[in-house]
Order: structure tokens, then sequence, then C-alpha cells
């Protein structure tokens, strides 16, 4: 995450004349134990149960990763929506939203647009060509021990990134819902995480996707309607509401870029109207297009999507599946704007950052303010409910993000590349198993790791680094006669490291000159505002503790630099889809031109027979 963005309102967090009271009535936000807990433990319990019915099924190599193939498409498309709305959609989105208006709602519109990408292109040729992983459409016509062995890499590199935001949400969620330390509470998630996959696989996971998808559109179906009746239900009433609230006002007149604006003299003097307008958090227009590249292309090639489109039977079903999933996943994603705003008029940016800096608890906050506008009790429900809800999404999207994972490397690694291919059923599930429990610790210490992170930003590196390194490789595998093993290598190779590459020496990272430029930016326009007379004699007080705390905190960052080394960032943008979609595709074609090799290309006519009509797919079983 961009600290410096943040940290233009964080001295306002610490100061006990600028408490979060002041904008909702409260100093914390804290969930009613007696009823959270109840809520919590129906939710868990449920799923639970779900998981050791799906224990009793799951025999073979084939239930473990695809539920044998017999889930239905509508089944498998609100299993997908549960496996995308996750807690960087719930979470980072609304959040993002309520601290930088329109940048955020660019989040959304992409993630939407991109299963346009899955439907026409990727869908039924993966359900048809596929078996369980991204290694098993890449290796039908390539050398397959290197092939499974770089494209498994691949899917840890992508799942890192996204598994991360889900352990950060599900951390910040168990702190509120049980009042523990937050690294006791992603012990907690991810003890039940490993559990889920462990011993029920893609049936219990996709299950669980399915129970949570439902309830997470209801709780957010009930929030936003609580949004719109304070605007009474007048979408041009509620954005009058945003653009005059004070307080929106005042955030954005502390934001970086803003104060550029202000000394270029390209400002908008009305603040409240710029809330509205692009450009707060994605400041360079390149970054918006790069971000919208990252978005619909990387959905494409995220691997527990992918392993979606094998659990279904037909590849009319898989068609059916992500037509179900786009209603819903859009349905959602209005909601969550709605969410995001709602919570910059009822409850501040100020007031968001008071309880969470990154603002991952926007959504959670205007739940207990507006059902407390109702009754203290509805609040406490509403909050409690949508805490054990968002919960459970981030649970069933560990779950799926640790079954692509483990697949990637008992699959793809002990079975094809150690074993050869030769492991009878019972070692291959039993490799998964023991995979699924090393990877499950892996994001318990990753998400300890990462705790200050916003969940939604860490989520769009993923997609960067799945449009960059997966989707070039499978969509010329797929549709290009020429391609082979040395071009599905460069391809991945290329794309994934220079994703990554590019974000370590972005903007993304924290550069501690730049904070402190941004804290003397923000206390020598508070000055030049005193020495002015536009500031309110009740607003002084405040006024000068801000810029003491904007000078301390200058003089804290001074001189500092990067975990590179560096001072500034290298690459200007924080998304690098709009580099390295490009650089994945070219390495992949150069090195399949400049390594030809027969055999894949006479193996691409059976390739297309089998992704157009499903010839030499395993039956499905009743689920």
């Amino acid at each position: 995450m961009n600290k410096l963005l943040l940290s233009l309102t964080a001295a306002l967090l610490a100061l006990p004349g600028v408490a979060f009271a002041a904008a909702t009535g409260a100093s914390s936000l804290k969930a009613n134990p007696y009823v959270t807990i109840p809520i919590f433990l129906i939710i868990i319990g449920v799923t639970l149960a779900v998981v050791v019915n799906s224990a009793r099924k799951t025999k073979s190599a084939s239930d473990f990763y695809t539920a044998g193939g017999g889930i239905t498409g509508t089944q498998n498309g609100w299993a997908i929506a549960g496996d995308y709305m996750s807690a960087a959609s719930f979470l980072g989105i609304s959040g993002m939203i309520s601290l930088y208006g329109y940048d955020g709602f660019m989040y959304s519109v992409g993630w939407l647009v991109a299963y346009i990408t899955v439907l026409l292109i990727i869908a039924e040729p993966c359900r048809n060509a596929g078996k369980y992983t991204l290694g098993d459409i890449l290796s039908f016509r390539t050398n397959p021990k290197p092939v499974r062995a770089v494209a498994a890499i691949a899917t840890v590199s992508v799942t890192t990134f996204y598994l991360t935001a889900q352990m950060v949400g599900a951390g910040k969620l168990m702190q509120l819902l049980l009042d523990i330390p937050y690294v006791v509470a992603i012990v907690g998630v991810g003890v039940l995480m490993v559990g889920y996959v462990v011993f029920g696989g893609m049936t219990a996971t996709t299950w669980v996707q399915i129970i949570k998808a439902g309830l997470l559109m209801t709780g957010a179906a009930v929030l936003s309607l609580l949004v719109g009746i304070k605007s009474g239900m007048n979408p041009l009433q509620f954005f009058n509401d945003i653009a005059g609230s004070t307080n929106v006002q005042d955030h954005v007149k502390l934001l970086p870029i803003y104060l550029s604006e202000l000394k270029s003299g390209t400002a908008t003097m009305d603040a409240g109207q710029r809330f509205l307008e692009p450009g707060l958090f994605l400041t360079n227009p390149l970054d918006q297009i790069s971000l919208g590249m990252a978005l619909v292309l990387g959905t494409a090639g995220m691997p527990h999507i992918l392993m979606r489109f094998f659990t279904v039977p037909t590849a009319i079903e898989a068609r059916k599946s992500v037509i179900v999933a786009m209603f819903i996943i859009g349905s959602f994603y209005i909601l969550t704007t709605l969410l995001g705003f709602g919570a910059a008029i009822h409850v501040t940016p100020q007031g968001i950052q008071q309880i969470d800096k990154g603002g991952n608890m926007a959504a959670m906050i205007l739940a207990q303010k507006l059902g407390g506008d109702i009754s203290p009790f509805v609040g406490d429900l509403l909050l409690a409910f949508l805490c054990a809800v968002a919960f459970a999404t981030i649970l069933a999207v560990v779950s799926g993000l640790v079954l692509a994972a483990s697949a990637a490397i008992a699959h793809d690694i002990w079975v094809n590349v150690v074993k050869d291919g030769h492991a009878d059923q019972h070692e291959q599930v039993m490799a998964a198993r023991i995979t699924s429990l090393v990877v499950g610790v892996m994001g318990i210490v990753i998400g300890i790791a990462a705790e200050k992170q916003n969940v939604a930003h860490l989520v769009a590196l993923a997609f960067a680094v799945a449009s960059s390194g997966n989707l070039p490789v499978v969509a010329l595998s797929l549709f290009w006669r020429k391609m082979n093993t040395a071009g599905v290598i460069a391809g991945l190779v290329v794309g994934t490291v220079a994703s990554i590459g590019l974000v370590m020496v972005s903007p993304n990272m924290t550069y501690p000159d730049k904070v402190a430029d941004g804290a003397k930016a923000a206390y020598l326009k508070l000055e030049a505002d005193i020495a002015a007379g536009t500031i309110a004699p009740e607003a002084m007080e405040k006024t000068q503790a801000i810029i003491t705390a904007k000078r301390a905190e200058e003089s804290a960052n001074r001189g500092g630099t990067s975990m590179l080394g560096l001072s500034s960032a290298l690459f200007p943008l924080k998304n690098p889809g709009i580099v390295s979609i490009p650089a994945g595709f070219l390495a992949a074609i150069f090195a399949a031109l400049l390594f030809p090799n027969r055999r894949s290309e006479e193996m691409f006519d059976e390739v297309y027979v089998r992704q157009n009509t499903g010839l030499g797919m395993a039956k499905a079983i009743d689920h």
C-alpha cells in the first residue's frame, strides 16, 4: 500500500481532540460478543458440517481437486461468485471508495468486466482441455515436466498475493469479532482454513462458497438499503450528500494530489466534487489504464478461478456458471459502491481512518452506525452478522486459494514431475492434503507479516501477475498452433518476474522521504490557512495539533529508504499491467518462434477438438 496517501490524515487519528466520537459517537469499533459469537458459531457450525459430509465423499484425486466434475452450472456460478466476492471486494473496495472516491470504484468495474473475457475465451476451452490445474492445460502438447514445474511456481506466486489479502482481512475481522490479538486471530483463521481443505477438498470448498455468497449478498443488500433510505432513495441527493459533506471536503484538502493541484493552479476548488472525480488514488491516467488491463485480463489467469471450470460436467454448464456468476458479482459490486460512498457520508473518512488506516473496516463501521440509528441492538446485530458473514467469506476464499496452490505443488510437482505420473489415488490424495497443510501454514505466516496492507490493492497486484504470466500462455496454448514448451516457459517466467519486479520498484512500496514530503506539504498548507485567517477560532486548537503531528511525521521519515534501499520509485505506475502483460505475450511468441517444435504443432488439432467437444474428459460424479 502506498502509505504516502494514508499518512496525510494519520496524525488526526492519534490526537485526543480529534476522536472518532466526533464523527460517529464511538471511539472504537466493538462488536457485542453476546450477539456476535452466537452468529459466528452458527455459521462456522454449518460450514464444518458441510466439511464433514464432504470428507466422506472425497476418496480420489478427482474428488479432492474438482469434486468429481459433478457441480452444476448454477451451483458453480454461485461458488465462483463466492470465490470472487472476497475480503478485498467487501472490505477493501468499500474502504477505498470511502477514502478515495471514484478511483476505488474503478476496482469494482474492472473485476466485473473481467468475466466477459472469461466467458468468451477461457471457460469452455479450459473445462474441455484441462483436468485439475493450470499445468494440465499447458503441458498437453509441451514437454510436461519443465512446464508443470514453472506453472506451479507461477501459480504459487499469484496465490501468495491473493492469499495475503484474504488473511489480512480475516485477521482484522477476528480481532473485531472476538477482541483478540491479530496474531492469534490469524492462527485461528488458518486452522479452520486448513481443516476445510485438508478434509473436504473441492466439494466442501464449493458448498462453503455457495453458502457464504448468499449470506454476503443478503447483508450487503440490507446495508445498502439503509444507505439509500438516508438519501430518500434519491440517487441525485445521494451524490449531493457526498459532495456537500464538510468531512469529505476536509479529507480531500489534505491529500497530496489535491495539494499538488492547488499549487499548480489546476485544482477543482470544490473539494467535495473532486472526491467524485478520478485521480485521488490513481494519479496517473496510464495507471488507470494499466489497472484496467490487469483486472480485465487477470481473472482469466487466476488459478483458483480456472480450477472451478473443471468441476462442471459439460462446457454448456461452464458457460452457464460464468453467466450466473456475472449477474451475482455485478449486483454485489453495485452494492459495495453504495457502501463505500455511504461510509464517506455517514462515518466520514476521518472516522474510518481512526479505526483502520487502510479503510478496510469502513463497511463494518457503517453497519454499526446505520443500525444504531434504528436502535443499539439493531446496530450490534447488523455489525455482528456482517462480521460473521465476511469471516465466512474469507474462509471460503482462502480455502479455494490453498486448494489451487496445493494442487499445483502436489499434482504438478509431486505426482507428475517427481513421481513421473506413477502415483495411485491414495498417494495423490495424501500428497494433496499434506501440501494443503504446508500452504496453509505459509498463509498464516504471510498474514501476520502483512497486517497493515490494504487488501483491495494487494489483490490488484495478484491480478497483474496472473494477467502477465498465466493468461498469455493459456490463451496461446489453446488458440495458437505454434505455441510450444519454450513459449510457455518464457511467457510464464518473463510475465511473472516482470510484474513482481516492477511492483517492487513502484509507488506501491513505502518511500519514507515521500511520506515526509507529504507531511511537509500538509502542515505548510495549514500554516498558510492560519496566516490567511481562514481557520475558524474553534478549529484553531485542532489545526495546531495537526501541524505539530505533521512536523513530527516529517522528522521521523526524512532520509529513509524503501525495503529495496530506494529513496523513490523507479517505475512510475502502481500497477505494472500495461508493461508486463505485453511483455508476457511477446516473450511467449518470440520464444515459440525461435525454438519451434513439430510435435507441439501437430498436437494442436487434438487440443482444438478437445477444447470444442470435451472428448477425453472424465465422467462427472453426482454431488
